[in-house]
């Protein structure tokens, strides 16, 4: 791959990363209410589950979902309702609005956290599709598609925790602002968009291969 191949891919890397969405929403609503330490763990799943969507792209997963109406609304049902569970969750709690950064949580709340960033890559068919369509223009036929392929991934993944890191970074100063009122409204208005991320993957149709 040239370097400037590489380049461009990294241009719509980050284009796409920094695009709004259920990972990015995960991300700041974690920020706001929990702070940027354990944002950033969910962040990181996010990333791994990006990647590990990219792998199963070069695998031929979105060649499935592709030609297999099944299998695409087996995905498509199973990321919705992960997405209205995560609103509804969100729109029932109450987390601890404390001044400053709170401390690195328990082990398990923090694989909680990462499996949430993980499960929102993983269960989204778009990302599927976008990937299956995405790494072929980039990787050239004579190189490795294996070797071509995991740079492209890794590339992309790196991308996204960039564009986690910069969303983070701004939703911190809204931790000390939500208390009260404001945050019971943060946490309904956040839970709603989860919800209508939900709703809308339901939406998304199969374009047959």
């Amino acid at each position: 791959m040239s370097a400037g191949a590489w380049w461009l891919f990294c241009t719509l890397s980050l284009i796409t990363a920094f695009t709004p969405g259920p990972a990015v929403l995960l991300a700041v609503s974690n920020a706001a209410t929990l702070g940027a330490r354990r944002a950033l763990l969910s962040s990181a799943g996010n990333a791994i589950g990006v990647f590990v969507v990219a792998v199963t792209a070069l695998l031929g997963l979105g060649a499935l979902l592709q030609a297999s109406s099944t299998a695409f609304t087996v995905l498509k049902l199973a990321g919705a309702v992960y997405l209205v569970y995560l609103g509804i969750r969100q729109w029932r709690s109450s987390p601890p609005f404390a001044p400053g950064n709170p401390p690195i949580p328990p082990n398990g709340d923090a694989w909680r956290l990462f499996g949430q960033g993980v499960l929102v890559a993983a269960t989204n068919p778009k990302s599927i599709l976008f990937f299956s369509a995405l790494l072929p223009q980039f990787m050239p036929t004579r190189a490795s598609p294996w070797g071509q392929g995991l740079l492209l991934a890794v590339t992309f993944a790196a991308c996204t925790v960039l564009s986690h890191l910069c969303y983070v970074l701004a939703a911190r100063r809204l931790h000390r602002w939500l208390g009260g009122a404001r945050g019971r409204l943060w946490q309904r208005a956040s839970g709603a968009l989860f919800i209508g991320l939900g709703m809308g993957l339901l939406r998304l149709r199969r374009q047959a291969a």
